[in-house]
């Protein structure tokens, strides 16, 4: 888990005078679902196109495996590409679509095992072009695993899948790092990145604005702490600290905060010490796409996160 596999340094990309990609740094580690996220327009699919090897970026350096991204010869082997518009041949079934594949992707899996990964074993024979986008989706994904890459790079794959099809791709990804394969995941489904990402960077305006563990990220966010108080209850004695201004309704109390679990010891503190018998306690950390919204409202400075025992945020 420690070994790196995707180094990016300092990385910029302009386009004439508009700056895409503003001097970002991060890394993904072997064996992890790392997502990188971010509104249209943050950068984020110059990043990924520079680290799969068709951009070349304005300045810094990406390496893959230590491999520049355009030494494809080097890295063919090592990785699978899902990108957000497949280019299948539509006169070609399922089935031979994957042979095809097969012919020059080396180790590659059987057909039927590849096309049963993710539900398509019994349409091995229909023809692409009488498939659905779903379903397009799904193959774009079998062709991508089908020679068991050690780097996946996933662009917005469950795209146009019904619940299903999404877990079981969900699924998927799941069985492929515990395996050891690395995944990079881009999605606008942000709780499918909750799920999945043991690390995370969001992007906006070219620049990396949180990035780190889920934890650490999520951390940032805003969550809170609710509860119901018996009536006439008044809250003297609760020391919440600055910023934590509790929105009492009724006899219903809800305080929202960066940091629920001290804030909810603190109540429980304050109810055991004045005898108050509290119900409902209801402590909620924020969610990826609550800390995804701030982010893109301004609400969270850039910079803010470090991961683990690196103590600059990168830019």
């Amino acid at each position: 888990m420690d070994e790196t596999v995707i180094e990016v340094a300092d990385l910029r990309k302009r386009y004439g005078d508009l700056t895409a990609v503003d001097g970002i740094s991060f890394e993904v580690r072997r064996g992890e679902v790392f997502a990188l996220l971010g509104t249209n327009g943050a950068g984020k699919t110059s990043t990924i196109e520079i680290m799969e090897g068709y951009l070349k970026p304005s300045g810094g350096t990406v390496k893959i495996f230590g491999h520049d991204p355009a030494d494809r010869r080097s890295l063919r082997s090592r990785t699978g590409l899902v990108l957000q518009e497949s280019g299948l041949f539509g006169e070609l079934t399922a089935g031979e679509t994957v042979d095809a594949w097969r012919r020059f992707t080396s180790g590659a899996r059987p057909r039927q095992e590849a096309l049963d990964l993710v539900g398509l074993g019994d349409q091995a024979g229909t023809k692409v072009k009488h498939m659905s986008g779903g379903e397009k989706r799904k193959l774009d994904i079998t062709l991508a695993v089908l020679g068991r890459p050690e780097l996946l790079f996933l662009d917005e794959p469950t795209t146009g899948l019904d619940p299903e099809a999404r877990r079981r791709v969900r699924r998927l990804v799941r069985d492929l790092t515990e395996a050891g394969t690395t995944v990079l995941l881009t999605t606008h489904y942000l709780e499918e990145a909750q799920e999945l990402a043991s690390r995370v960077a969001i992007m906006d305006r070219g620049r990396i604005m949180a990035y780190g563990t889920m934890a650490e990220v999520l951390g940032r966010g805003t969550g809170r702490v609710a509860f119901e108080m018996p009536p006439g209850t008044d809250l003297d004695g609760l020391t919440l600290g600055a910023g934590h201004e509790p929105n009492v309704t009724g006899q219903r109390c809800v305080i929202v905060t960066a940091d629920p679990e001290s804030v909810a010891h603190a109540v429980l503190g304050w109810a055991h010490a004045n005898g108050v018998r509290i119900a409902g306690l209801d402590v909620r950390q924020a969610t990826l796409e609550e800390v995804f919204l701030d982010i893109a409202d301004g609400d969270i400075a850039d910079g803010v996160i470090a991961d683990g025992d690196r103590q600059e945020a990168p830019k």
